[in-house]
């Protein structure tokens, strides 16, 4: 079977290293990437290739500015001229991003079958692009990869258990990364202002925060006050959020990072002592590395963290993320329920697509 995938942003280069290496292990698999080139700077793509061992993309596609209207057209254009030449008998796409969605969409228009790897997700918060993205591409889907059971109970509310498709719950290729490369990850030059330990690891990017400064300049009060009367905060910041940061006039009093690989943020999350965060991939991995999670979002797709106690919602409140942080900072963590499926994912996904 000839699959072509599809990957543009980072958590998806993060996946793809332990699921083309599945794929790769397994008879009758052969994988092309395609590229889309969503994350375009060098630290936030190249430097993914090289640390994980991802295979280099067939398909390098270079798209990555303009609206999103923009960039999903000009990807579907071009993944569907790929589609044409390479005559896949699968494309595989994961997550939720505007890279995700073409993929899929030029994919269901050209009658190629559609995997959706994290199908099911929802945060059910219809002003974030990502739901739209991740409940668009399940629909065009044939096979969706769930990473949990709350993922396929969101599927069969949707009345997906009445379509000719197959919902599995495979577990989540993101703790099969972050068990891998556990024992790669390194500190760096990139980290050497970073404590050996005692810290708080934040991330901001969001952009129902980024694009609100009401939010923004909450979250930044939040982290300063944590950063002096808590713990020392460590921001690996995006330029993006960096800019934003700078046109409202707000000042980051704590350790500001620029982005760094994943190895990298893997030591991070394993050396720190909680994690604040707006991310999705990110509250994951604070839960596989033990860490408590205070998450400054009014939603999130990962219910079963908030369920369990290991992670909280916080919002854009600043005394809510201060008092969040307090309350979940020597929280013990632990998985019970193997929430996540144990690390077997990447293996699950490639032996049901064998099996085709």
């Amino acid at each position: 079977m000839k699959i072509l995938t599809v990957i543009g942003a980072r958590p998806q280069f993060i996946k793809a290293s332990v699921v083309s290496a599945a794929i790769k292990n397994t008879v009758g698999l052969n994988e092309e990437i395609i590229h889309t080139g969503q994350h375009f700077d060098a630290n936030m793509s190249n430097i993914f290739f090289d640390q994980l061992g991802i295979p280099k993309p067939h398909y390098q596609l270079d798209i990555n500015s303009g609206s999103h209207g923009s960039m999903t057209g000009r990807m579907l254009e071009a993944i569907e001229k790929i589609c044409l030449e390479s005559k896949p008998d699968r494309l595989m796409v994961y997550g939720d991003t505007n890279s995700t969605l073409a993929g899929a969409l030029a994919a269901a228009k050209l009658h190629i079958p559609v995997a959706h790897i994290e199908a099911g997700l929802r945060s059910f918060n219809m002003r974030m692009p990502e739901e739209i993205n991740r409940i668009l591409t399940d629909q065009v889907s044939d096979i969706l990869f769930c990473p949990t059971e709350t993922a396929v109970k969101n599927l069969k509310n949707e009345g997906f258990d009445q379509k000719p498709i197959r919902v599995l719950n495979v577990g989540d290729v993101m703790q099969d990364s972050s068990m891998f490369f556990a024992e790669r990850a390194v500190k760096g030059e990139t980290l050497k202002a970073v404590p050996e330990s005692n810290f708080i690891v934040a991330t901001l990017h969001r952009a129902e925060n980024t694009d609100d400064p009401m939010r923004l300049k909450a979250i930044v009060n939040a982290l300063n006050y944590i950063h002096k009367n808590i713990l020392p905060v460590v921001l690996p910041l995006h330029p993006r959020t960096q800019k934003v940061v700078k046109s409202l006039g707000l000042e980051l009093e704590m350790l500001v990072l620029q982005p760094v690989g994943y190895l990298e943020m893997i030591w991070l999350l394993k050396h720190c002592n909680a994690v604040v965060s707006d991310s999705g991939g990110v509250q994951k991995e604070a839960f596989f590395f033990k860490k408590p999670c205070i998450t400054m979002r009014d939603q999130t797709e990962w219910v079963e963290l908030i369920e369990n106690g290991v992670n909280i919602l916080a919002g854009a409140d600043t005394q809510n993320i201060i008092n969040s942080t307090q309350a979940m900072l020597n929280k013990p963590i632990e998985d019970p329920f193997n929430l996540y499926g144990g690390g077997k994912a990447s293996q699950n996904i490639a032996n049901v697509l064998a099996g085709i």
